[in-house]
């Protein structure tokens, strides 16, 4: 399972296209929101239904047993992200059960702040670099180093997507994907 973890601000086109492409690929993926409400209005004034709040998914403050990924969008939702403690324990849980964190924009950032990023090949959106302490920027679209995967930001959301899928079911899968889809990664 993976969980996208929505706040108001968000960047639309960088939660919605991984979730999209991850559930092409038969992924189980869970929008939840962070928000009193399961409505989050994105950066753009496109709001969205999340499938969950946070508080439907903690148990006991520690992840749900079937969190396989955990994934941060960016925007100026990152910012409600990061102030947020259930979010923090979420990725602390996810550290501590060897899962999958996944940041894209400027949420590498987060990941960042709190050492995770350090010795470790990453990517966020460019201004956000400074905050990704000790990690080697590369610039990449999306890069995975370990259990890390992250991305640079709107344009490279399909990629990030492309990753995951490639992470959870493997390149044949991500491959036919991306015929299917008529994606070209040039």
């Amino acid at each position: 399972m993976v969980y996208v973890i929505l706040a108001d601000g968000f960047e639309e086109i960088e939660a919605i296209e991984p979730t999209d492409i991850m559930r092409r690929a038969g992924i189980e993926v869970t929008t939840v929101s962070i928000m009193p409400q399961k409505s989050v209005k994105g950066a753009h004034g496109i709001t969205v239904w999340a499938d969950a709040l946070m508080s439907d998914i903690l148990q006991n403050g520690v992840a749900p047993d079937d969190m396989d990924v955990l994934m941060l969008p960016g925007g100026e939702g990152h910012a409600l992200l990061d102030k947020c403690s259930e979010v923090h324990a979420l990725v602390n849980d996810a550290l501590i059960r060897e899962k999958y964190i996944a940041a894209i924009c400027a949420a590498p950032s987060i990941l960042g702040k709190k050492q995770i990023l350090s010795g470790k090949r990453a990517t966020c959106y460019p201004g956000f670099e400074s905050l990704c302490y000790g990690a080697e920027m590369t610039g990449e679209k999306a890069v995975v180093d370990g259990r890390i995967i992250t991305g640079r930001g709107p344009g490279a959301a399909s990629d990030f997507g492309f990753a995951l899928v490639t992470l959870l079911k493997g390149k044949d899968t991500a491959a036919q994907l991306k015929e299917a889809m008529q994606y070209n990664d040039r």
